[in-house]
């Protein structure tokens, strides 16, 4: 469609990108830096994931004036790998120690086979570290054991998806509260904030308390900056998520997706009229 000279239009359209670890998957694997970029790399993605063409730049000789940021995180069951070992030790009959080579998948059933049972334990049939139907030594794993198994391993899932307060969200927790969000344009630092300052304004709410959400899902309930941001064209930008604390960024990275974490910066376009 042709463009008309000299006339331009000023619509609302935010923009938004985001950073997807698919199911399975490690929050290490989509991101293994302590930094989380968005709007730098829009590549190969879909329109779930970004709404921008080019990296870190507004479509054509576009501006756009940044009313709000919005920090959007979802809070989806995680699904667990079916080919990735975990070492749990047990004891066996003898009150000796052994060790069973299992997978995530199964290591999470386990977990809660014990938390089910009345003693906390669950028994297991193993021959040469590996669970079979008959014909092996019986092996006692515990609630402790297997948390203590997922806990001390890369591939386990941090704590808040080992014990999922009934679809609470405490990895929404986690990340808000553990991260500081950056906002440039330019190379000039526009905002930077923790992360609990920029509510999602999304999300689903219960009031039974078995969703939580990043703020009150609602568009009204974010913030906005005092005075709008200026991008003008071929101005490049970004939003950066840093985890500042070592430890905390190992537990962090070892989330199992699905997951998707937005940034929204919210505001108006301004663009060529077709």
């Amino acid at each position: 469609m042709a463009i008309v000279q000299g006339i331009r239009e000023k619509v609302h359209l935010p923009i938004y990108d985001s950073l997807s670890v698919e199911p399975r998957k490690q929050l290490r694997d989509a991101e293994s830096s302590s930094t989380l970029k968005f709007f730098v790399d829009v590549q190969k993605k879909t329109k779930l994931e970004t709404n921008l063409q080019s990296a870190s730049l507004l479509p054509h000789y576009n501006t756009f004036e940044a009313r709000a940021m919005r920090v959007v995180i979802s809070d989806l069951p995680p699904e667990f790998p079916d080919d990735v070992d975990v070492e749990i030790t047990g004891t066996l009959a003898d009150d000796k120690t052994d060790v069973l080579t299992t997978n995530v998948v199964r290591a999470m059933e386990l977990l809660e086979e014990a938390k089910e049972a009345e003693s906390g334990t669950t028994p297991v049939q193993i021959n040469n570290g590996e669970e079979v139907d008959k014909n092996g030594v019986e092996l006692t794993l515990s609630i402790s054991d297997i948390e203590t198994a997922l806990d001390d391993q890369k591939v386990g899932p941090p704590k808040e998806q080992v014990s999922r307060n009934y679809g609470a969200g405490s990895v929404i927790g986690k990340l808000i509260y553990n991260t500081v969000t950056t906002l440039y344009v330019g190379e000039k630092i526009m905002i930077q904030m923790p992360t609990w300052f920029f509510p999602a304004g999304a999300g689903p709410y219960s009031e039974s308390g078995n969703n939580t959400t990043h703020g009150e899902p609602s568009p009204t309930a974010t913030f906005r900056f005092a005075e709008p941001i200026f991008i003008d064209k071929q101005q490049n930008f970004r939003v950066e998520i840093e985890v500042p604390n070592t430890d905390t960024l190992k537990e962090i990275q070892k989330i199992y997706g699905p997951l998707n974490l937005w940034v929204v910066l919210d505001g108006y376009m301004t663009r060529d009229v077709q």
